[in-house]
């Protein structure tokens, strides 16, 4: 009996020790919790390089922020253009993105004062293995860019003043394309002593469809001004001040962050895709996306509100 006495106590002490470590454990968890939901809401992340900010619903403002550096593209810069855009493509909460800049102009191009640094002294015992290591950091340094066509979002680029250098292989990876009067584009590599190598040469002559006029820019290495810039096809609308211009880009990503997301993200994959295939294998790649996506229920909210003559605004659509 006292055996089975001790048992019994035995247990009921383990019981209450459990029953205490689980209250104590909830009460951390709960502690946590109410902690994290003393956070602001939707917290952007901050970088040293860029500025983000959500300026109007659904849509995201990414600021070059290096103003008394001319925005300058340091190391900095090409690591967080990296994390900024992948996160982005993961934001439910963004349907379309404008990048700007601060200050007197868009970007000055690459910072090299920095950046010389990392290629004259790339690591390695031979010239083999210097350039092994040489070609990893520029395939690093082209995802720099290459991430703005990966994310799914719409990204329209607002330039004034100045676009230099590494500025025009980051406005050429962008969806949609506005600058400022007073605004230039140099493809300016040339004039330090190297081929472009992040993405201009490579998507410039599909931006504008001249390739004369890319053979010129790039071999010369000479302006090319805010008119010419329009009637070339490099920007699609020239505004009178940078003011007017944000204003523009911000109701362009307005309108564009109202329609289906389903919609919008797949045609952006799909125009990215079929700029790099033939005919035939955009259509085939086509077909493959729609035979699920015309499943979705914004077809059936966006057929509802056109027979009930609504704007696209007034249309809840679920996140993506």
């Amino acid at each position: 009996m006292a055996a089975v006495s001790g048992l019994l106590g035995g247990l009921l002490r383990r019981h209450l020790s459990v029953r205490l470590v689980s209250c104590r454990g909830f009460r951390i968890m709960a502690s946590k919790q109410q902690q994290s939901s003393q956070q602001p809401p939707n917290a952007l992340p901050t970088y040293e390089t860029l500025k983000l900010e959500r300026v109007r619903e659904k849509v995201l403002h990414v600021e070059l922020n290096r103003p008394e550096k001319r925005n300058a593209m340091n190391i900095a810069f090409w690591r967080e253009m990296v994390e900024c855009f992948n996160k982005i493509a993961e934001d439910s909460e963004c349907h379309a993105v404008v990048i700007s800049g601060a200050g007197k102009m868009f970007t000055a191009g690459i910072d090299l004062m920095e950046l010389g640094s990392v290629f004259m002294m790339a690591q390695g015992d031979d010239v083999a293995r210097k350039a092994w290591n040489i070609r990893k950091k520029i395939q690093e340094y082209q995802e720099t860019f290459t991430v703005l066509e990966k994310c799914p979002k719409p990204v329209i680029v607002a330039v004034h003043g100045a676009c230099i250098g590494g500025g025009v292989n980051l406005i050429t990876a962008c969806d949609i394309r506005y600058c400022t009067q007073d605004a230039w584009f140099q493809v300016k590599e040339v004039d330090i002593g190297l081929a472009a190598d992040v993405g201009a040469l490579q998507r410039l002559p599909r931006v504008i469809g001249n390739r004369s006029l890319v053979n010129e820019l790039a071999f010369t290495g000479r302006k090319l001004m805010a008119p010419e810039a329009e009637s070339c096809g490099l920007v699609s609308r020239v505004f009178r001040d940078h003011e007017s211009m944000l204003q523009g880009a911000f109701d362009l990503a307005t309108e564009i962050a109202c329609r289906s997301p389903v919609a919008v993200q797949g045609t952006k994959i799909n125009l990215v895709y079929s700029r790099d295939h033939s005919v035939p294998d955009g259509l085939k790649y086509m077909a493959t996306w729609n035979m699920s996506m015309l499943q979705t229920e914004d077809i059936i909210k966006s057929a509802q509100a056109v027979m009930e003559k609504k704007t696209p605004k007034q249309v809840v659509y679920s996140k993506l």
